[in-house]
């Protein structure tokens, strides 16, 4: 009995020891959860100012949370960057008149332009792709879903031009879409280096390609903040100026505080308007009455009747919209890899689509919801993916015609 009584003590002071060390464990892993929730918190609430940034240019707040925490690690180093493209070779060019691309591509129904022989081209300046944080700028990997990104964009933006010009549209070292949302002086430092890659590109496509020939400047997004500096450092009051036909500079929030900087360049206020900038930032009608300070003093052409500011447009004054072809990848994390996306035929022109209006710096787009539109539009009424697929023929058939009065203008 005594054996068994020592024996059964001895077993609950075990059973006794065993609980304590459960009972550690229980209290040691509440607290690690309890730090883990409070650094949660803490990161939350020191992203909610990125966050509502990223809310307000229409991604959903799980999407917005990830861009937050998925930044790079690491400062800017331009040491770091991947090298600059040799664009004497067709490998640095997203698109070229002498190799096929997605920007020859055409909607169905419409007649593109011989590309070899048009006498008016197009440089355009393409928007961010790359969205990975592993990165400040690009890395230029040779296949990868960036790369599928701007075939996206030479599919469903360039390829608006394709009806009066020859398309011309570089690769380059793009900033991550991460430097949008960190500070002002690191995104112009990142910026100031990628521009280098634009100017050097447009630098080549003058004095390689163009031949004299007369010009377009075009861009979206990010292109449009480059392609701002390019007009005013290399075209504006230079003997370039003479051969712009005209800027279709759209998505980027152009100030008219910066166009009073222009000596020659000014807003265009009709259609046939030869030498002037366009541009517009779309968003969802239904935000009309919202006080957006933010866009007052921006620019805005209305592209279809290509009246800068004015009353709403006709809906038999649409030239058409045209259905987005192929995926535009938004993953943020993991590896860059292609996804195998085809982009093209581009569908037929939906004709008589929207209807838009210019107020306070924006432009303001028929209601897209429950359209096959919608889900490139932002739940927040941002239409920043819209910019170009409501108003492509707009802009694809005012092309045409500017590139014509240009050409008449100048024949003798």
């Amino acid at each position: 009995m005594e054996i068994y009584k020592n024996v059964t003590r001895k077993h609950s002071h075990s059973k006794g020891f065993r609980g304590g060390i459960l009972c550690n464990i229980r209290v040691g892993m509440k607290k690690t959860f309890l730090i883990l929730v409070f650094l949660f918190i803490v990161i939350s609430i020191s992203a909610l100012p990125y966050i509502k940034e990223l809310r307000h240019e229409g991604l959903t707040f799980a999407m917005a949370y990830d861009y937050f925490i998925g930044r790079p690690d690491h400062p800017f180093n331009p040491k770091d960057a991947a090298q600059q493209l040799d664009y004497s070779k067709e490998s640095s060019w997203a698109a070229l008149p002498v190799k096929e691309d997605a920007a020859d591509l055409i909607p169905t129904g419409e007649a593109g332009v011989d590309q070899l022989n048009s006498e008016v081209d197009v440089f355009f300046v393409h928007p961010t792709g790359y969205l990975k944080g592993h990165h400040w700028t690009d890395p230029l990997e040779k296949d990868s879903a960036t790369k599928e990104n701007t075939k996206w964009m030479m599919a469903n933006q360039a390829s608006a031009f394709n009806g009066c010009c020859s398309i011309y549209a570089p690769y380059y070292r793009q900033a991550s879409i991460y430097s949008y949302y960190d500070t002002n002086k690191l995104r112009e430092e990142i910026h100031a280096f990628v521009y280098q890659d634009v100017k050097k590109a447009f630098e080549y496509f003058i004095k390689n390609y163009s031949n004299g020939r007369p010009f377009i400047i075009a861009s979206h997004s990010q292109g449009t903040h480059h392609s701002i500096r390019l007009l005013a450092e290399e075209i504006d009051g230079t003997n370039l100026y003479p051969r712009m036909v005209g800027a279709y500079i759209i998505g980027g929030e152009i100030s008219k505080s910066w166009m009073n900087k222009m000596n020659e360049i000014y807003i265009c206020d009709g259609p046939t308007e030869l030498g002037c900038l366009v541009h517009w930032d779309t968003m969802n009608v239904t935000l009309l009455n919202n006080d957006m300070p933010r866009y007052k003093n921006n620019i805005c052409v209305n592209p279809i009747t290509w009246k800068n500011e004015g009353a709403l447009s006709d809906l038999s004054d649409s030239k058409g919209a045209v259905y987005i072809s192929g995926n535009y990848s938004l993953e943020l994390r993991g590896h860059d890899d292609p996804k195998g996306e085809i982009f093209g035929p581009l569908e037929a022109p939906i004709k008589e689509y929207v209807q838009a209006q210019c107020k306070n710096g924006i432009l303001f787009a028929s209601d897209q919801k429950g359209t096959r539109f919608q889900g490139f539009g932002g739940s927040t009424g941002n239409y920043h993916g819209l910019d170009f697929a409501l108003f492509y023929m707009d802009i694809h058939e005012n092309a045409i015609l500017k590139t014509k009065t240009y050409l008449d203008t100048n024949s003798n």
